[in-house]
């Protein structure tokens, strides 16, 4: 049976590396210090999402009828997902903890489009 690599420690939450690669077919064993992707630091969710955005290739529109989700939830995942893989480029909106605090009030009913717009206008 298979399982996910790990790419923190279970018990302080650093970051681990891959020493070892196995072959279970020649028994063949590999040591030395291997650089994992970045995609491995995407959470089941993001990961997930990433397919789904592949399948979609790349149209939000396809995505928000898949997931069932608004166009600047879309926005916020793929904005969450790029600071994941290159948190040294600047997203090119601005997905500050406002805005999201805002599209989820609206997912969730808490306040209509109207308002929305006008809170994200102020913002």
């Amino acid at each position: 049976m298979s399982y996910p690599i790990l790419t923190s420690c279970p018990v302080c939450t650093h970051t681990l590396s891959v020493t070892q690669l196995h072959c279970s077919h020649c028994e063949t064993t590999i040591e030395n210090t291997f650089a994992l992707t970045s995609l491995l630091s995407l959470s089941q969710e993001q990961l997930h999402f990433v397919e789904i955005f592949l399948v979609c290739r790349g149209n939000i529109k396809e995505v928000e009828k898949e997931l069932g989700i608004s166009y600047p939830t879309v926005r916020g995942k793929l904005n969450d997902i790029v600071q994941v893989l290159r948190p040294d480029v600047q997203s090119g909106t601005k997905p500050d903890s406002d805005e999201k605090k805002i599209v989820e009030m609206l997912e969730t009913g808490v306040i209509s489009a109207d308002e929305a717009l006008k809170l994200l206008k102020k913002g």
